[in-house]
């Protein structure tokens, strides 16, 4: 009779974890649900660019700001949200983001002109905000911390997903509706993103506290951040003598450190600096800023390869820039797997590796290069992205202290937006400087129309330098992991000695 009733409590043990695993998969498919529209609408709307300006009967210089108030949007807003989340239910911001990117998407897919779709573009932003900056805490909360690893490899993978579909699924919209179909698409989906979350994620169970919003910090942080991607925009348009890109960059120097002054002062800051003393937040940081700032920079310096140099079709070059996300979308979550087995620091150092010599090997490039010879330089480059990515955000959030999870998932996502942001003309000041300089040609020409031979000596100089970034920054993360580790013992032995005494 005992052995029946112990018997009885092990089903309904097992029964219960199999509806708490069962609960964690579908509350993953509501949260991804959201990054993947989020990721998708980060590059579906770029090839619609060319139809909005005609359709809607406004200049090239117009029509860029559907993407940079979007952009913008998210940047500014991200660390508000995130704040938010850690004084609120994440899951109902999450579900306010989701609601507010739907409906803006329904609005800018009927915009009657340029006006109100930059200005629905940018509400759309908003609304993204909360989805980027929650999501990764809301997937922390879901997964136990032993699978906080596997959670993030599919949420990477997700996001991943969403890269690699943005192009093709645009141009197929545009093809069958044109491009207000390309937001219309959102709002059915959106609005099962909504239903699932409401329905099956749990409630925040820690982080939520009591505490006063930060007006004075998140004022100050909106004006840094306002005035550094204002700036670093018109750096890309512009070039390096843009005064106004200086000023703007000046400008976001100076309210940062009254920003960091206001912060260290208040009794309850936006976001206390404390939380940078851990080594895995601020180095885990660091390295999120420096691998999207490569990522984004050799996004937009391959297609100018294969299209000037190689001669590709659009399409052609649109197939072999889908190999890299395709790769991110199976190995990240084989690498979250890996990390919350053998530790998140060896996982993410194998990624960086991978990076490096992908790049390495991507500087081998030349105008004799054939598709296989692209693909293996390529492999282990796209292997090392998704290898370094949900390892490195597992090792930051893990690292996270009780209560801040939301703010340390906005700085994961503000990290992401700042290297993109600058990566791109960053890297395409450098690729143009030392392509033009190579030929020793005008100095204002149009990089577009340097000879075969310079744009060969500029790309393959780029991804030189962009190697070696990766590898100091490799030999970084090892040393000041090997200083504290060493830190670490000694502390140890000296507890042992004196416990002697």
């Amino acid at each position: 009779m005992l052995v029946r009733s112990k018997s009885q409590e092990e089903e309904l043990h097992e029964l219960g974890q199999d509806t708490k695993a069962s609960k964690k998969w579908w509350a993953t498919l509501g949260i991804g649900i959201g990054v993947f529209i989020f990721a998708l609408d980060v590059y579906i709307v770029n090839l619609a660019l060319p139809s909005m300006l005609e359709s809607l009967h406004t200049s090239f210089a117009t029509i860029q700001w559907v993407v940079l108030s979007y952009l913008l949007a998210i940047a500014i807003f991200v660390m508000s949200a995130a704040k938010l989340g850690d004084m609120w239910s994440k899951k109902r911001l999450y579900i306010i983001g989701l609601v507010v990117f739907t409906l803006s998407s329904l609005f800018c897919g009927l915009a009657p002109n340029v006006g109100v779709l930059i200005a629905f573009r940018a509400l759309q932003g908003l609304g993204a905000a909360f989805i980027s900056g929650l999501g990764t805490a809301m997937i922390v909360e879901v997964f136990p911390p032993e699978e906080r690893g596997l959670g993030l490899g599919i949420r990477a993978g997700i996001f991943g997903l969403g890269i690699m579909l943005g192009p093709t699924a645009g141009g197929l919209l545009i093809g069958l509706g044109g491009w207000p179909l390309i937001f219309l698409v959102n709002v059915p989906i959106g609005i099962v993103g909504i239903l699932l979350v409401a329905r099956l994620v749990p409630p925040s169970k820690v982080g939520v506290v009591k505490q006063r919003f930060d007006a004075i910090g998140t004022l100050i942080l909106t004006l840094t951040l306002t005035c550094f991607t204002f700036g670093i925009t018109l750096l890309q348009r512009e070039g390096f003598n843009s005064h106004t890109a200086i000023t703007f960059l000046v400008l976001s120097v100076i309210s940062l450190a009254c920003f960091l002054i206001v912060e260290a002062h208040i009794l309850e800051p936006m976001l206390d600096l404390r939380i940078f003393r851990s080594l895995e937040i601020s180095l885990g940081l660091a390295l999120r800023f420096i691998g999207n700032f490569v990522m984004a920079g050799a996004i937009f310096i391959l297609p100018f390869f294969l299209e000037l140099v190689q001669h590709y079709s659009t399409e052609k070059t649109s197939l072999l820039l889908a190999i890299p996300p395709i790769l991110i979308v199976f190995t990240a979550p084989i690498a979250g797997i890996l990390s919350d087995r053998f530790g998140p620091r060896i996982i993410s150092l194998i990624g960086l590796i991978l990076m490096a010599g992908g790049c390495l090997l991507i500087s081998n490039f030349d105008a004799e290069l054939t598709v296989p010879d692209y693909i293996v330089g390529i492999i282990p480059y796209g292997l090392g992205v998704g290898m370094f990515q949900s390892p490195n955000n597992s090792a930051i959030m893990g690292a996270a202290p009780k209560g801040q999870l939301g703010i340390t998932s906005g700085l994961l996502s503000l990290s992401r937006i700042l290297g993109q942001t600058a990566g791109v003309p960053l890297v395409g000041a450098l690729f143009s400087l030392v392509a033009i300089a190579s030929n020793q040609l005008t100095p204002n020409i149009d990089v577009t129309h340097a000879p075969v031979e310079a744009l060969v000596f500029g790309t393959q100089a780029t991804f030189r330098v962009i190697a070696a970034l990766l590898m100091a920054s490799t030999v970084m993360a090892v040393g000041l992991w090997w200083l504290e580790q060493k830190k670490v013992n000694s502390f140890g032995e000296l507890k042992i000695r004196l416990g002697k005494f």
